[in-house]
């Protein structure tokens, strides 16, 4: 479509409900009003927030976070029929910087306020995520981003404090069987045919919670139904096996735990097998990447202080080299971290160290730990019996830095922690024979 058109055929006109027989299924179930929004009861149920802006008629920049086929594109064509305000449409695999802008330009222009739709919006780089900040804060643009990654790591912080982030669920069996239902319906009409029952569960079974599946599936039967009037199960599932991995796509979620746990339990093997499944299945190079660097300090940190480095280097390379050559690198460092000894206790004492500040434990800090490099600082003693390791041989001098003894972290006996666990007992021995 033409980015900008009016009005955009994303959103059709609710004044002109008229069905297509000829238009793609997809468009045809596609919901025209908040009754026939299929899910998210937690969102559009009676009372619920996505259902009162479009009752109300009030919008707030939104990013809608779920996976596929949860219905995130639906909301914005509902957004788009019952609000008065003009609606462009940007997908941020194609969009650029130019489109973006050409987009505010017209905005600016126009009496009357902009909806912007961004599907994939995680897609778009930090550059062109800044470009939307200023249009956005001054309510120039109202934001509706679609996303399936968490926001809170693909969208800078920027937009994410300006927007309301909404997160949708994988569609439930009542919901799909609903869409299924209305599918064959629309199917009848045109083309009476008789369909074995058992295929509802199978393909609602296949489909995860994905309504996109869901209606590829239908569409399978649609072109089955041209050819013959009687469509049984057998029929089916031999066209269901021949579309391949693209209509078996294993869940996004189930997938990464699986390729984590592996690594966690040090198995190269299984590790290599979840990221070729995950590659596969047609995940972003970025978002392994990422899990890559969380899990180098979560699950190895100081136990391999290679582990980090490694991990960021690809999340590096994950930016600037394309598939296929970036499944080589994150394979080597997969492999790397899998095989690396692993340890928590950066983790665990982090977590200590919270917890111990939520108790209330929220102590001074010592006049001897302030900043002295201020005027006024010395008047008030801050900085003045702070005394400077380096001044000692060792480099260790004896001093408070807690007003209360406190111990968070506790490496183990494992890989590098080892040799921090000598250099922890040596310091104490040290500070030990000072006070003697």
């Amino acid at each position: 479509m033409t980015v900008f058109q009016e009005p955009a055929p994303l959103f059709p006109n609710p004044t002109n409900p008229l069905p297509n027989p000829k238009a793609p299924l997809a468009f045809q179930l596609a919901p025209k009003t908040i009754n026939e929004f299929q899910g998210q009861s937690h969102l559009m149920g009676v009372g619920k927030p996505l259902r009162n802006i479009l009752e109300q008629k009030q919008l707030t920049s939104l990013i809608l976070w779920g996976p596929p086929g949860c219905g995130k594109t639906s909301y914005a064509r509902l957004v788009a029929n019952h609000l008065d305000c003009h609606v462009d449409m940007i997908n941020a695999v194609t969009a650029n910087i130019a489109i973006m802008k050409q987009c505010i330009e017209q905005a600016k222009q126009r009496q009357k306020s902009t909806l912007l739709f961004i599907d994939e919006i995680h897609r778009f780089s930090k550059t062109q995520q800044d470009a939307l900040l200023p249009s956005v804060e001054s309510g120039l643009i109202t934001l509706l981003g679609a996303t399936t990654e968490n926001p809170y790591f693909s969208v800078i912080s920027g937009l994410v404090s300006r927007c309301q982030i909404v997160e949708f669920k994988p569609l439930s069996k009542l919901s799909l069987t609903k869409i299924y239902d209305n599918a064959l319906d629309k199917i009848k009409k045109n083309n009476p045919v008789k369909i074995d029952p058992k295929i509802k569960d199978i393909v609602i079974g296949e489909c995860r919670g994905d309504a996109r599946k869901l209606v590829n599936y239908v569409d399978i039967i649609k072109n089955q139904a041209i050819k013959t009037k009687n469509i049984t199960l057998d029929s089916i599932q031999a066209l269901l096996q021949n579309q391949g991995k693209s209509l078996r796509k294993d869940d996004h979620y189930d997938l990464i735990s699986a390729f984590i746990k592996s690594m966690r339990g040090s198995d190269p093997d299984a590790t290599v097998y979840w990221l070729s499944r995950l590659l596969d299945s047609g995940e972003d190079p970025r978002f392994i990447a990422r899990r890559l660097v969380i899990f180098a300090s979560e699950d190895i940190g100081t136990a391999d202080p290679h582990a980090l480095p490694l991990a960021t280097a690809v999340q590096q390379a994950a930016t600037t080299i394309g598939l296929p050559e970036i499944e080589i690198n994150l394979s080597h460092v997969a492999i790397f971290l899998a095989t690396a000894p692993k340890s928590n206790a950066t983790y665990e004492a982090l977590k200590k160290a919270k917890s111990t500040i939520k108790q209330g434990n929220f102590h001074d800090i010592p006049n001897h730990l302030r900043d002295s490099h201020y005027k006024g600082a010395k008047k008030e003693g801050f900085g003045q019996q702070y005394q400077y390791p380096h001044d000692d041989p060792k480099g260790i001098i004896k001093q408070d830095y807690l007003p209360q003894k406190h111990t968070f972290y506790t490496p183990k006996s494992i890989g590098y922690e080892k040799i921090i666990q000598d250099r922890i007992r040596w310091i104490n021995n040290y500070i030990q024979k000072e006070d003697r």
